[in-house]
């Protein structure tokens, strides 16, 4: 859905996955709209009244994050495959994957400089990755619940999860140091989000409330109680002046933050210091604070708005439904290589900014046509069924390739083991012939 606060203005309703979206971002300029959903893949779409919109097939498992880097050329996302893949959004090429959780990969989210990439899996890990070299840099563990999500500061210095065992846990990756770890929700904590000043952070959860946190005074200062169920989504403005929050019970509801009158505007031009890529990041920051547990004790405001604002629900509200044309968009195929090359060959898809103004599902196909006719590194020459069950089958042969080389070493050390107990044994049986 995408809304207009204009009052009389239609809200629009975007049609074209085929099960459930779990995840939205907006690009940084706000000229393209990202989606992942349950049936695998992920949709560009131009947010206007016409939603054109391209779709690409991202993952063999349910799509649960996706998230553009800071300058918006690249794309994350994160999926039940257990893979984490990097999209290049101005090339229109996949760019490479990875691996290295065990469980569902719930959430991936790029650093403010584009340099890292935090995840987290339901293996109870948090992972950080260094994107230049596309190694897992970092990981933390957790022996109660894992991260249903992890965002990074606005800084880029620490990151925070929201916890399944109800906790929001603040990590300083300079230190790899647990800096801050509250449990002030009686649910799940399913969703969180930095202010642009990197002083407060809000939490949504199952409980069905929003905390809000000051961090530098390490304390619970709103509880916000205006949903009627689990609240699943909550994310601050660009400028933090205002946030937004979503849950079970079918409700968007927008908030205004009245926290202090600084600049944020400032704020942000300050970080934006640290996204450029010749002086080393994360050094302009306070030291990291001695980790300490919150447990809610603390008096805080509790704030219900419905007591205040106006019910826009109707039951016939203005909305307009755009439905994607869902023709022949390509598909991410990714081509193995052999072991003695480590770079994967990029499939492509189709970005709808660049897609003609007078597009149609004929003219898509043309492009697509037109892209299928570029040489063999850049195009899709099999289909993705085929590819994918290659894939599935190359990395159970390459699972089935380590456990038989174990299995031989493991011999090959039982082998020598039994020649020497049998030479042993012959020593020994020699030396009794002799004395007796």
């Amino acid at each position: 859905m995408l809304w207009n606060f204009k009052p009389q203005a239609r809200a629009f309703r975007f049609v074209g996955h085929k099960d459930v979206v779990t995840s939205v971002q907006f690009s940084p300029v706000g000229h393209l709209l990202a989606s992942a959903s349950r049936d695998r893949t992920v949709r560009l779409w131009i947010p206007d009244k016409k939603g054109k919109s391209s779709e690409f097939k991202a993952h063999t498992a349910p799509v649960r994050s996706v998230d553009f880097s800071t300058d918006g050329q690249y794309l994350v996302t994160a999926s039940e495959d257990k893979s984490i893949k990097v999209w290049n959004m101005c090339r229109q090429r996949f760019l490479y994957s990875l691996y290295r959780h065990t469980h569902w990969v719930r959430c991936a989210k790029f650093s403010p400089d584009g340099r890292l990439i935090v995840s987290c899996g339901e293996d109870k890990t948090i992972k950080i990755w260094d994107t230049t070299n596309k190694q897992c840099v970092n990981n933390f563990s957790d022996s109660v619940g894992f991260a249903n999500f992890v965002a990074f500061n606005p800084s880029g210095t620490c990151i925070a999860s929201a916890g399944s065992d109800h906790t929001v846990k603040i990590w300083d990756i300079r230190v790899n140091k647990l800096l801050q770890h509250y449990q002030v929700h009686s649910g799940g904590v399913n969703c969180l989000s930095y202010h642009p000043s990197g002083n407060y952070l809000i939490t949504a959860s199952s409980d069905g409330t929003l905390k809000i946190l000051d961090l530098l005074e390490g304390r619970l200062i709103y509880t916000l109680q205006g949903h009627t169920g689990p609240v699943f989504a909550v994310s601050f403005s660009k400028a933090g002046e205002l946030f937004a929050s979503g849950g079970a019970d079918a409700q968007v509801l927008l908030w205004r933050t009245n926290f202090d009158e600084l600049s944020y505007k400032d704020l942000i031009k300050r970080n934006l210091k640290r996204f450029h890529f010749d002086s080393p990041p994360h050094l302009l920051d306070i030291y990291p604070r001695s980790p300490h547990h919150q447990d809610g004790k603390i008096e805080s405001v509790e704030i219900n708005p419905k007591l205040d604002i106006i019910d826009m629900q109707t039951s016939n509200p203005p909305v307009v439904d755009v439905i994607s044309f869902d023709s022949t968009t390509t598909t991410e195929t990714t081509f193995r290589t052999p072991p003695d090359k480590s770079e994967e060959i990029n499939g492509c898809f189709l970005n709808p900014l660049l897609i003609p103004s007078d597009s149609s599902p004929v003219n898509v196909k043309k492009k697509v046509d037109d892209i299928n006719d570029l040489p063999f590194e850049s195009q899709r020459s099999i289909p993705m069924a085929v590819t994918d069950a290659l894939e599935h089958i190359m990395e159970q042969l390459n699972v089935l390739t380590q456990t038989v080389s174990i299995l031989e070493q493991r011999l090959t050390l039982t082998e020598d083991k039994l020649k020497d107990c049998l030479e042993n044994q012959q020593k020994l049986f020699t030396i009794s012939q002799q004395r007796s």
